[in-house]
């Protein structure tokens, strides 16, 4: 999970609301180029996030049962 504070829309730990016009990690006008970000680093640190699990749903654990269905038993 991200730190509180850290890289969430406007950089005050709240996640940007849908469909805005700024881009969804810093909240700077959005650039064409790299689009629905403002800049490479921008779109960088989103990715980031995503390979490091750092976007997840919260929820009940998971159960014996869907350990056993994703190895394949």
């Amino acid at each position: 999970m991200i730190p509180p504070g850290k890289g969430f829309g406007r950089g005050n730990g709240t996640p940007r609301k849908a469909g805005g016009a700024g881009c969804p990690v810093c909240g700077k006008p959005v650039q064409e180029h790299h689009r629905p970000f403002c800049s490479r680093r921008c779109a960088n640190v989103d990715l980031n996030r995503w390979l490091s699990n750092g976007y997840a749903i919260k929820g009940p654990p998971a159960s014996d049962e869907d350990d056993e269905f994703e190895e394949g038993v």
